[in-house]
């Protein structure tokens, strides 16, 4: 039923019955995983007002892990019960879909989250201020920079608790974008995870100018990019007289078939429909970093706290890609032959652009960017094949994509030098002489980004690229391995560096972690390595999750 229809049975009724609108029908227990979480973030701006801030650190940990490890089996327990299949349904209204792909991704962004607020709690690398141990980020970030009050705040020992629930805020809103069934409730979602984000990227302990320009980029171009989702969901409407997925797909395959008098103009007009579907794509492509919206990408990357890039790379990649298949295969399948050409041309400019760029960037954070610009990209082919392969293997890439992503850049804490992190990749020299075990941990990863067999990344590029090939996207699946030849260049080139050049005798020193990173690390192996070995339990998990509810 259209958003308009909803509205007018709900008055209608009221004004043949007053004080009995009807109550609105939520499954919460559907909802669960986003409930669990949303509810704990704002425990946490509770707990950040009332708690002692000697025990605020401690307590906010705790709170984010139990949330998000709630959140978790909540999940598990959701597709045990056959929601991810059977009952797959619309819930919440219309406006949720809990299905296949939506648990998989929430999962996927559950887990991937409860390894980065590790990374976030980390306070042992930098050394200690005052006799205080400090973490990444600024002791009281609405302080100038070097100025007297954060100086004070730094000698007092202050820690940013409340990255925390603003985290949580941002896993939320990631929860809800892949299963968002209706396009307001898409864009709520993306400004509920979106806002979060741009704080964050803010907040980082050294190099609080860069940092803070990094934010200001990310929230201008952020700002533009949902302004031209908006006017493409207003579009939209105007086109379906709906918000509703289904409802803009039933008018795209049958046409109008009950005209609303206040549309009649403009429903089934089809340059809204062309004009509108290329603005909602725009506004989910700048979230995925594909070519030409990724000019945030890299000094976003470089600029925000290493354990935020870290998050904001693997779980904003799951939450937008899954957002994006729901979009084409849900509402547009029926305009295929048009959006499929323009993502072609997309996915090839991501795979090479990424790739080429990335062999002239000095910087490992700015390298890494890139490389996730590229890996955008290879996803992309998945999601042309337009088959239940494609979605079961973007499913499979992103999280074996998202774990090898947080390990890297929570090796990426671990080099230090006076300055805090040394991401000059010149400083990277010799490392494998320095500490050959942090080095070898980074190879792996390295590897699997250059998607080497018996890694992660093999096995999800072999079965994005099959998918596109079975789907005739033969010549693209080319460009594909031809880009991921020039990518494993800049891959390889890192670690010759690491192991075959002398250290410097200035060089940086590898911190030793405390276990939260160490298990972080840990699983990012672990994870990457599993899924390289042995796939197919996965593979076939991601393609039982491959079909969407309509």
């Amino acid at each position: 039923m259209s958003s308009v229809a909803s509205v007018h049975s709900l008055w209608t009724v009221a004004h043949g019955a007053p004080g009995k609108i009807p109550a609105p029908h939520i499954e919460y227990a559907q909802l669960s995983p986003t409930l669990i979480v949303l509810g704990a973030a704002v425990l946490g701006i509770v707990l950040e007002a009332f708690v002692p801030r000697r025990h605020r650190y401690y307590s906010q940990l705790l709170l984010t892990v139990v949330a998000l490890a709630a959140a978790f089996a909540a999940v598990i327990g959701l597709a045990a019960g056959g929601f991810g299949s059977a009952k797959a349904h619309i819930a919440a209204m219309g406006a949720l879909a809990v299905d296949g792909p939506a648990l998989f991704l929430q999962g996927t962004i559950l887990l991937v989250s409860l390894v980065a607020v590790f990374t976030f709690a980390e306070r042992r690398l930098d050394p200690a201020a005052h006799g205080k141990r400090v973490d990444s980020f600024a002791a009281q970030p609405a302080a100038v920079p070097g100025g007297a009050a954060e100086q004070a705040a730094v000698k007092a020992g202050f820690t940013t608790t409340e990255v925390f629930p603003i985290a949580l805020f941002a896993v939320g809103g990631m929860l809800v974008f892949p299963a968002a069934n209706d396009l307001l409730t898409l864009f709520i979602a993306l400004e509920v995870f979106s806002l979060p984000l741009y704080i964050l990227c803010a907040l980082a302990r050294r190099q609080r100018l860069l940092s803070q320009e990094a934010a200001v980029k990310y929230f201008l171009l952020g700002a533009f990019s949902s302004a031209f989702l908006l006017f493409g969901v207003a579009l939209l409407y105007g086109y379906a007289g709906t918000v509703t997925y289904a409802g803009i797909a039933e008018v795209i395959s049958d046409g109008a078939k009950q005209i609303d008098p206040a549309l009649a103009g403009t429903m089934g007009n089809d340059a809204l429909l062309l004009i509108g579907a290329a603005l909602v794509l725009m506004g989910l492509l700048f979230k995925v970093g594909a070519v030409p919206f990724h000019m945030w990408t890299p000094d976003v990357y470089q600029g925000a706290p290493t354990p935020v890039t870290g998050f904001m790379a693997a779980a904003t990649k799951v939450a937008a890609f899954g957002a994006l298949l729901r979009l084409l295969y849900v509402v547009l399948p029926g305009m295929r032959w048009d959006w499929q050409p323009v993502m072609w041309g997309i996915a090839i400019i991501t795979m090479l652009g990424g790739a080429i760029v990335a062999i002239t960037q000095t910087d490992i954070k700015r390298l890494l960017a890139y490389s996730s610009i590229a890996h955008a990209g290879f996803i992309l082919a998945g999601v042309i094949a337009t088959s239940e392969e494609g979605i079961s293997s973007v499913l499979f890439y992103l999280a074996a994509y998202s774990f090898v992503t947080l390990g890297a850049f929570a090796v990426v804490t671990l080099v230090r030098d006076a300055g805090g992190e040394a991401t000059q990749l010149s400083k990277w020299a010799g490392l494998g002489r320095r500490s050959p075990l942090v080095a070898a941990v980074f190879a792996v990863f390295l590897l699997a980004f250059a998607g080497i067999p018996l890694t992660s990344g093999f096995a999800g590029k072999f079965a994005v690229f099959k998918a596109a090939a079975q789907s005739g996207a033969g010549w693209l699946v080319v460009v594909g391995v031809l880009s991921s030849a020039i990518a494993a260049f800049f891959y390889i080139r890192v670690i010759v560096l690491m192991f075959f050049h002398e250290p410097k005798a200035d060089g940086p020193t590898v911190a030793v972690p405390s276990p939260l990173t160490t298990t972080a690390i840990a699983i990012g192996v672990a994870v990457t390595l599993v899924l390289g070995l042995a796939p197919q339990y996965f593979l076939d998990l991601a393609g039982q999750a491959g079909v969407f509810v309509r």
